[in-house]
């Protein structure tokens, strides 16, 4: 199987989430996968796809839907994990490609999920982690959240925070000035 470096596959998950902890019997787990295709060649965001991901093992709480604005009515329209991981790797080809998220949590969720469901991990081992990426270029003391990075460029945020297809519309937006900055000065 063959790398693929045309394009980054940037992803932003929501999850299942509570004020506190999680209630008995219910755990975080994936309930929309965001996903922004950005160009190598031109740095630029191309696509943009959200996928909602019917939970097995939660329910979408008051709390988060007051976050992400998404409703237990919304996400049992949606379609099974695996069914989300297999479109990853046969529409994205995400264990091909390079993949990035903001932070770590969007890939630690992934692992843990599979892992929990016995799923193949959907992506290859390449992940770009904007959050960290971003403060190092930058040359900030510590990592800042999402807004606050398209705050710093000048971007204004696009759609509604916290919701997986506008994150990662949003993130590849922050990783395309990233490579322009950076190829800009090569």
């Amino acid at each position: 199987m063959s790398k693929k470096l045309d394009r980054i596959i940037v992803v932003d998950v929501e999850a299942t989430c509570w004020q506190g902890k999680p209630p008995p019997k219910q755990e975080n787990e994936i309930i929309e996968i965001g996903i922004c295709v950005v160009d190598i060649a031109s740095g630029k965001p191309i696509e943009k796809e959200s996928i909602l991901v019917k939970p097995e093992r939660s329910v979408v709480s008051e709390f988060c839907t007051k976050l992400t604005t998404l409703t237990q009515e919304q996400v049992d329209k949606g379609i099974s994990f695996a069914a989300a991981c297999t479109i990853l790797q046969e529409k994205y080809l995400s264990d091909r490609r390079v993949w990035a998220s903001y932070g770590e949590y969007d890939k630690n969720q992934f692992e843990k999920q599979c892992q929990s469901r016995c799923l193949r991990y959907p992506f290859g081992q390449r992940h770009i982690n904007v959050k960290t990426l971003f403060a190092i270029i930058h040359a900030l003391p510590h990592e800042v959240g999402m807004a606050q990075a398209l705050e710093f460029l000048n971007l204004p945020l696009e759609g509604t925070h916290h919701r997986g297809g506008d994150d990662a519309w949003n993130i590849g937006r922050i990783l395309s000035q990233l490579l322009w900055q950076r190829s800009a000065k090569l």
